[in-house]
């Protein structure tokens, strides 16, 4: 089962008096132990089952998968993108 860690935004700031976009991707992530094949909900379900002295969990058997999605930005011919490198 997987969880979404940061849900996707676009948000502006004026920076040397240009409008520049701060984008901040949608990040799902999916938690894995590599020895059980066991899903996890959450960061913190991982680490009390590696806490769990009744389990051989360990933290190396854990595998954090991340998925990142990025919104889309719309470029076009009168978009300068030599704007959004400074």
């Amino acid at each position: 089962m997987s969880f979404v860690e940061t849900e996707a935004s676009v948000r502006y700031e004026v920076i040397d008096g240009k409008r520049i976009p701060i984008i901040t991707p949608k990040t799902e992530i999916t938690l894995t132990n590599t020895v059980t094949g066991k899903e996890y909900n959450s960061d913190a379900e991982a680490l009390q089952d590696v806490q769990d002295p009744n389990t051989s969990t360990e933290a190396s058997h854990i595998k954090r998968d991340v998925h990142v999605t990025v919104e889309s930005i719309p470029l076009g011919t009168a978009t300068n993108i030599s704007d959004w490198r400074k």
